[in-house]
């Protein structure tokens, strides 16, 4: 009776393994044949006998799986997230096992989902649809753990869809894997175009070489760590919670304390809640370590600006230039600098009366006012010879002329906003 048991086990068995082949079979070859409808049928059947499966035959239905569900890049968004998941498990099986028969026709595969997914991101980034646009990358990197820029791609596409929250969940990701987006950016030209694109990995840089790209060029990028940290705390101010942002800073500083991108963002964040005398602190801390940011000089400017305090504005101005004449944001601030101390002058001639002394006065402070206008002029002849389309430039020009009495310059300037106005 105990042989026919055993016989009876051992049949069993035997056809549970023989089942279980032919069901992978008949998934592949379904796949074969692109009948991908088949195949994930044969999935569903197969699930029912995973118990029972060794790792060999586990890892070759997972890879199956994996396939049947991308379809070719025609699977919906929750079979490519399966799919995924599937190629994942092959993964832990062939390491588990010291053996990879699937590893090279997985990576393979991936980089067809991950082409796939940048150009669906793309798309929707294309249609201003962010969510989606977000999903996409955050799914590429799923599908590719290492390139970390699928994560950092799609924390800002959140944050620029208003999806705040989403946004803190992926930018804490990216913080604790200690991204500091320090990477390099891989290029190549279209033959067909002349143009220069950019591509979302070396890989697939490297296979559009073989066809019709050329030219690859690499660049590196700088450290993105002040970015994101920056993000976080503009997220937190937008929400309210000031607190949270200075304290996502200062996390951040206890890592880096001299990295440049986390001053400045510090600097931003006080200035966005009115903390003017703590962002002039930080953006001349920043100064030290960049003598030669224009910008941060410039800012400076426009901080005493604010507070009314005009001989400080003007050597910020007036120091930016020096270190570029052509910085069109100085020349044009330089200009509304001078311009803006009419309205003492104004208000002087306006208590003025009628008497002889106070229309001699009055005669002063018109000349006085007359001269302002002059000596903006050439900030602003300057800011337009920078940039020719310069709209606002050209119409504070005119007005001056206007102001000064200089019927020719007026007329000149008024055909040229004309024609900046007419798109010329």
């Amino acid at each position: 009776m105990k042989k026919y048991v055993v016989m009876s086990v051992a049949l069993m068995i035997g056809s549970l393994i023989f089942a279980q082949k032919k069901e992978v079979k008949a998934i592949e070859k379904a796949i074969k044949s692109g009948d991908f409808a088949t195949a994930k049928s044969g999935v569903q059947v197969a699930e029912g006998l995973l118990s029972a499966m060794d790792n060999k035959t586990k890892a070759k239905f997972y890879f199956l799986k994996g396939q049947a569900l991308y379809a070719d890049g025609k699977g919906t968004d929750n079979e490519l997230t399966e799919s995924i998941n599937a190629f994942n498990q092959v993964s832990d099986i062939e390491n588990e096992l010291g053996k990879f028969i699937y590893k090279p026709q997985i990576e393979t595969i991936k980089q067809g989902i991950i082409g796939n997914l940048y150009e669906k991101g793309q798309q929707f980034l294309e249609e201003k649809n962010f969510k989606e646009a977000s999903n996409s990358f955050e799914k590429a990197y799923r599908v590719s753990p290492r390139d970390t820029v699928y994560l950092y791609n799609s924390a800002l596409l959140s944050q620029n869809g208003q999806n705040f929250d989403r946004a803190l969940d992926l930018y804490d990701e990216l913080i604790k894997l200690g991204y500091t987006g320090i990477t390099t950016e891989y290029y190549a030209t279209n033959n067909e175009s002349g143009k220069e694109e950019l591509f979302p990995s070396k890989s697939l840089r490297d296979v559009a070489l073989k066809s019709s790209y050329s030219n690859p060029k690499d660049e590196k990028k700088e450290s993105k760590v002040g970015d994101i940290v920056k993000n976080v705390a503009l997220i937190y101010v937008a929400q309210g919670k000031n607190d949270e942002a200075i304290k996502a800073i200062e996390r951040a500083k206890s890592i880096n304390p001299n990295d440049f991108s986390l001053l400045t963002a510090e600097a931003n964040i006080q200035y966005k809640i009115g903390n003017k005398d703590k962002y002039k602190e930080l953006i001349q801390k920043a100064i030290e370590l960049e003598p030669d940011n224009v910008d941060l000089i410039y800012n400076l400017g426009v901080v005493a600006s604010e507070v009314g305090d005009v001989e400080d504005a003007k050597k910020h101005y007036d120091h930016a230039l020096k270190l570029d004449p052509k910085y069109i944001n100085a020349l044009m601030a330089n200009a509304l600098l001078i311009i803006s101390q009419e309205q003492g002058i104004v208000d002087q001639m306006n208590s003025l009366g009628t008497s002889s002394a106070d229309n001699k006065k009055f005669d002063e402070l018109q000349a006085q006012r007359q001269k302002l206008y002059t000596d903006a002029i050439p900030y602003l002849n300057k800011a337009l010879e920078v940039n020719p389309k310069y709209l606002d430039a050209a119409k504070t020009l005119m007005n001056l002329y206007g102001a000064i009495d200089d019927s020719e310059k007026f007329n000149e300037m008024k055909a040229k906003v004309a024609a900046i106005e007419a798109g010329n």
